[in-house]
This record gives structure tokens, C-alpha cells and sequence, in this order.
């Protein structure tokens, strides 16, 4: 990812829903501006959803998905239409293209309905209306918006006709959040220092920081606060030679006990994967999660799932380290799965722990699907950040910036 790009998960996630031939790919070459999506007559030519990062004037930087057909058939077309559906967990902004000769179909009205119910934004496009003789297409449009209570564009991507009412209608129902990319800025003051640490190690990328820390950086920058970056072996040295008592400490989990040694109380000291769990997850759900953690019993399931694939390390936080941690603080006979990757869980009842990554490489939206999911069942989640801040007996100082989320971990009992 070049330093000057949007990182995916802080773009729009737009995606296109639709029967075979609605003209999905055309709508995103027309949206785009360029032949992004593979066009033809042939049905089916999407299969599995196709996931782009692009910036789409004026709407900004956007992840557009082009899904397959939702009338696509046989097995392998039962297992693209599951692949679709599960797109809808991550998405911001649906568009459902129908071809304006074409009747609203079941599965259509299946996605409508879906996004209704996860009360996310959606709007029907009206595709193919330079295939009409006349403006009939206004009064469809007119009498489909009535009928479904959602918003109804008219287009041609063939043309390019209805291209940027369409934009503009994007804009209008993208979900408003002001703090929505705020990850430290509301803990900080202009002119605060703010001291980050970030080892380097044989897990960490060649020649740049991991995104967490970047975004962070950036969020401090726009603050007017200053951004100090050090290892954990310079920290005692770092603070030592500061004239001015930094705001914030902020440490990568896997430190946590040194830095935590070498940081004075009188300093708030945090980690990035507690601010993250604040700025795209669920702090309190995470807290409950991690206290679920002394009710575990011989047997009990664990999921340790991330948003993304990397390479393993041998010594691996997620596969290696935290199950590790886990069974040393319960001493408890207990089984870990692992999922990667676009693919979380079909079941996720069967587990009594889900321990999630920081999400960096996911968006908010598909973060929030998680945490949602496991609730729904009861299921307590938990992130990294939290959980060995939690193992390591250091979470209570660790939500020092956030007093009401510490409440939350001094309560008796949560599940």
C-alpha cells in the first residue's frame, strides 16, 4: 500500500447487489470512470465478490464490490450467492441494480429487506433506460421509491445517463460519524507529547510501521499534539530526556508489562489495540469479554479470529501466544479454532470465547457485524489488546483515558 493511500479500512465500502446481466460491473465502470469491471452478455461473468479500492469523485475514497448474480444456479452458484450475502456484514452502502424492464424479483427483495433490517442504507438503480422509447422510467422510478420506502436512481451506465445523481445520491445516505476515524484525538490537547512505542522485531513489516501505528500517528498530527516514536528498550531513556511530562503513553500489546515498568504512574499509558477497539469495535463488550475469560470450564471452544491473512510466525500472537496466555490464567483443557480472513464463523454458538485482532485491515462496519453476531448469541468477544492487557493483570491501568469503560471492568459480575 503506497503512504499516500486510504487504507481499506477507512474507505466507504460501497457494494453492487443484482441478478445475472443487471448490468453490476457496468454501473461500477460508469461510477468509476474507467473499465474497472470485466463487462458481458454472458451471465454469471462475476463470480465470487470482487473487492476494489479506488477514489470516486466527490465521493471520496470508496471500496467498491462487484458480487456475483443472486439468481446464479447449481451448487457452486448456491456457494457465490452465500459468498454475496456475507458481503452485506461489511457493507456501508448498497446499490441493488435492476433492469428497468424487469420486475423487483424475490431475491431482490431478499436484499432489501436484509439491509432494512440491519437498518444499513440502500438504494435500488434502475439500470438499462436507454433500452425505453420514453421517460416511462421516471414514473417506475417514482412508483418503485413509493412502494419500497428506499431510495430510487434511474441510470444508463451504457450512456453514462444518471451517473452523478446517482453519486449524489450516495452521499446523501453515507452514514454520518464525525468520530468515526477518531483513534486518540479526544484524549489529547495541541501541543501535547505523545509518546508511542513500537518495537521492532522479525513480525514487524520491512522498511515501515504496521498500520495501526501510522494511523495513530496521523491522528496525533491532526490534533496539533507531537508524535514521539521509540522502541521499548529506549523508553525509560526517552522519557527521561523529555523536558515536558508526556499526555499518553501508547504501547504495542505485546510489550505491555515493560512498558508499563518503565512508564511513571503519573502518566496515562494505553496500547493501539485498546484504541482501535474503541474506534471500530465495542470497548465495553470487549471488557465483558475479557472477564468471561475466568468462567471458561475443561472443553469449552475458543475462536482466535482476524480480519486478515499474514504470514505465521513461530511464535504467532494469535495461533501461538494467546492460547498460551489463556490456558496458563484458567488452567483449563480448552480447544482453539482459527479463522482468517474474509471468513469469520457459520456458527459461532458453539464457541464460549471469541478473541478477535484489531481490525486495522477491516472497516467498521464489518467490525461491528462481529461483535454484533456474538451477541446475538451471547457469546463473549474480546480483542487482543484487551485480553493480554487482562491475562497480564495491567487492563486496569490500561483504561486510565477511559474511566467509564473501567467502571465497566470493576463491576462483579458480567455473564
Amino acid at each position: 500500500m503506497s503512504l499516500n493511500e486510504a487504507p481499506r479500512g477507512v474507505r466507504v465500502h460501497l457494494a453492487l447487489f443484482g441478478k445475472r446481466n443487471a448490468g453490476k460491473s457496468s454501473v461500477i465502470n460508469a461510477l468509476t470512470g474507467q473499465e474497472t469491471a470485466i463487462v458481458s452478455d454472458v451471465k454469471g461473468t462475476t463470480t465470487d465478490p470482487v473487492f476494489k479500492a479506488m477514489e470516486i469523485l466527490p465521493i471520496g475514497p470508496c471500496v467498491i464490490i462487484d458480487t456475483a448474480g443472486l439468481d446464479d444456479v447449481g451448487e457452486l452458484g448456491e456457494l457465490r450467492i452465500k459468498k454475496t450475502l456475507e458481503v452485506l456484514e461489511k457493507t456501508d452502502v448498497a446499490l441493488l441494480i435492476v433492469d428497468v424492464k424487469k420486475e423487483i424479483s424475490e431475491d431482490d427483495q431478499l436484499i432489501i429487506d436484509k439491509f432494512k433490517e440491519k437498518q444499513k442504507p440502500i438504494i435500488v438503480v434502475l439500470n438499462k433506460i436507454d433500452t425505453l422509447e420514453n421517460a416511462d422510467h421516471e414514473n417506475i422510478a417514482t412508483s418503485l421509491q413509493e412502494t419500497l420506502s428506499i431510495p430510487v436512481v434511474s441510470v444508463s451506465a451504457l450512456k453514462k445517463q444518471g451517473i452523478k445523481e446517482l453519486k449524489n445520491a450516495i452521499i446523501s445516505v453515507i452514514p454520518e460519524d464525525e468520530d468515526k476515524f477518531k483513534i486518540v484525538g479526544d484524549l489529547i490537547s495541541p501541543g501535547d507529547f505523545v509518546v508511542l512505542v513500537t518495537p521492532i522485531d522479525k513480525a514487524a513489516p520491512k522498511g515501515r510501521l504496521i498500520l495501526p501505528q501510522q494511523q495513530t500517528i496521523r491522528d496525533i498530527l491532526e490534533s496539533d499534539a507531537i508524535a514521539i516514536v521509540t522502541k521499548e528498550y529506549e523508553l525509560r531513556e526517552t522519557l527521561s530526556n523529555l523536558a515536558k511530562k508526556p499526555k499518553l503513553v501508547i504501547t504495542d500489546s505485546q510489550v505491555f508489562l515493560k512498558v508499563a515498568a518503565d512508564t511513571p504512574k503519573d502518566i496515562l499509558m494505553t496500547s493501539f489495540s485498546i484504541l482501535f477497539a474503541r474506534q471500530k469495535g465495542d470497548l465495553t463488550e470487549f471488557i465483558r469479554g475479557a472477564k468471561a475469560i475466568e468462567k471458561l470450564k475443561d472443553g469449552d471452544k475458543i475462536l482466535i479470529a482476524e480480519g486478515c491473512t499474514h504470514h505465521r510466525q513461530s511464535d504467532d500472537i494469535g495461533n501461538v501466544k494467546i492460547p498460551r496466555w489463556i490456558r496458563q490464567r484458567t488452567g483449563k483443557q480448552l480447544e482453539f479454532e482459527f479463522s482468517a480472513g474474509a471468513t469469520f464463523t457459520d456458527d459461532i454458538k458453539k464457541y464460549s470465547l471469541i478473541v478477535h485482532c484489531g481490525a486495522c485491515m477491516m472497516n467498521r462496519t464489518g467490525m461491528l457485524s462481529r461483535v454484533a453476531g456474538a451477541k446475538s448469541h451471547s457469546v463473549p468477544i474480546v480483542n487482543y489488546g484487551i485480553l493480554i492487557a487482562y491475562v497480564q493483570g495491567l487492563l486496569p491501568r490500561a483504561l486510565e483515558p477511559f474511566p467509564l469503560a473501567k467502571l465497566i471492568l470493576e463491576e462483579e459480575d458480567l455473564y
